[in-house]
């Protein structure tokens, strides 16, 4: 398995139950307080993204966790031997909503430190703005749902993912027009 990270580089994931992962980490979050529990619980992360939509029109936000039923924590769980510190193992398990550890049954395996930089890179990237939540390809053709054009369709000829905007080739007039268009003006055709 190789070196065992140190305590403060362990990050280990905690599979809990849908729709919980909020409320295990708040619980988890107080209780570290509550149970002076600080040197040995140091991060917890349900990993999140801003995801902007236009439904009917309307442009809303909303949050999409990266890991649907996981819960990202830093703490110090194996020792310089690889086995368990207890009181962090029970302080977690004994969590209302944890259901285990990612890794054996009996042995949790914490994250590569290359997964964990990707992670909070990603968790860091998406803290600067909303992503669209729909992906678009060249060639699609889309509705657009705001603006001058709205309701015209038109097909996909750039995207550019850096400032969120596609050209959308749209017919205005009988003529064939490329509109430059944030990705939340439009939905998929």
């Amino acid at each position: 398995m190789g070196a065992i990270p140190s305590p403060r580089d362990q990050w280990f994931v905690i599979h809990v139950r849908s729709g919980l992962e909020q409320k295990v980490r708040d619980s988890m979050l107080r209780r570290i307080e509550k149970e002076e529990m600080g040197d040995y619980v140091f991060q917890v992360l349900v990993p999140m993204e801003r995801v902007a939509e236009v439904k009917k029109g309307k442009r809303s936000e909303s949050n999409r966790k990266f890991f649907p039923g996981y819960v990202i924590a830093n703490c110090h769980l194996l020792d310089e031997h690889n086995r368990l510190v207890d009181k962090t193992w029970y302080f977690v398990k004994e969590t209302d909503g944890v259901l285990n550890f990612a890794g054996t049954k009996d042995h949790p395996i914490p994250m590569r430190q290359k997964e964990v930089d990707a992670m909070l890179a990603q968790v860091r990237d998406k803290d600067d703005g909303a992503v669209p939540k729909i992906a678009f390809s060249l060639g699609d053709t889309v509705r657009v749902a705001d603006g001058p054009f709205e309701s015209q369709n038109g097909i996909v000829e750039e995207i550019d993912p850096e400032r969120g905007v596609l050209r959308v080739s749209v017919n205005i007039f009988g003529r064939s027009t490329p509109v430059d268009l944030e990705y939340w003006q439009v939905e998929k055709a």
